[in-house]
């Protein structure tokens, strides 16, 4: 971790809405229901993320937890700019990459090794410079025999695997300020491909990279997070150490 520390990602009261249309039919008592209040529109509004406030220094990791649909990955994708913000303030200080455990981008006709060069290319790696690294990605894989496969022959698992290890090795080039985890052990990650791939984290955290951090994995975020929010609602309703904040997630979880 860095002396020195940098803020390198704030959001000030970050709201984030999403419109579900709703077709319309006079059948159902809930339909009926909706078509009175909304005579017009037929659709409603809701609030994924409500007047969300963090900061994220340089060589630190801001863990996230919370229920599924609590607003987790819509935090990372509004910081990250992929979705647009309704209200409020995002503020980033250096470059910034959002990596998604899901096999964001890979191409399921190809094969692992033309996935790799796709992505290696769409990440701005030259082709000598995925030369020098496909060995890596391979090896954290752990997918030798499967080089030549077309993805479509993968498990889902599988390509979320695949993708961290691609995903993780070009970061690796790139060295970037502010780092975005979405799930990214959420699949296909057993203990050796788990431990290979924080050690990639916490070389590039080293670097002073900041870090925000989404997963289910309790051990993890406590292992290595030194702040976490938990989320619920779309809410920030703990913040802080993160066993305390662990603590008050799982009482909640036994509710």
């Amino acid at each position: 971790m860095t002396n020195n520390k940098i803020e390198r990602i704030r959001l000030e009261n970050v709201t984030k809405k999403f419109t579900r249309r709703i077709k319309k039919d006079n059948k159902s008592v809930l339909s009926r229901v909706i078509n009175f209040f909304y005579p017009k529109e037929n659709k409603l509004e809701f609030e994924v993320l409500k007047s969300i406030s963090l900061s994220v220094c340089s060589g630190e990791i801001l863990g996230v937890i919370g229920k599924n649909g609590s607003g987790k990955s819509t935090l990372l994708k509004v910081a990250a700019g992929i979705y647009k913000s309704d209200n409020g303030v995002i503020k980033t200080n250096g470059s910034l990459i959002y990596v998604t455990g899901f096999g964001q981008g890979i191409k399921v006709k190809l094969t692992m090794k033309e996935n790799i060069y796709l992505l290696g290319a769409v990440m701005g790696l030259s082709k000598k410079d995925v030369d020098a690294k496909i060995d890596q990605i391979v090896e954290l894989s752990g997918f030798k025999d499967y080089l030549n496969t077309p993805i479509f022959q993968f498990s889902s698992g599988m390509i979320s695997r695949l993708g961290f290890s691609i995903s993780i090795h070009c970061l690796e080039h790139h060295n970037p300020d502010i780092l975005l985890f979405d799930e990214v052990f959420s699949a296909g990650g057993d203990i050796d491909f788990e431990d290979k791939g924080v050690k990639k984290m916490e070389d590039l955290i080293k670097k002073g990279a900041a870090v925000i951090l989404v997963s289910h994995s309790l051990d993890m975020i406590k292992k290595y997070c030194n702040r976490v929010i938990l989320l619920d609602k779309g809410k920030i309703i703990e913040e802080g150490d993160p066993q305390k904040v662990i603590d008050k997630y799982v009482s909640l979880l036994n509710k």
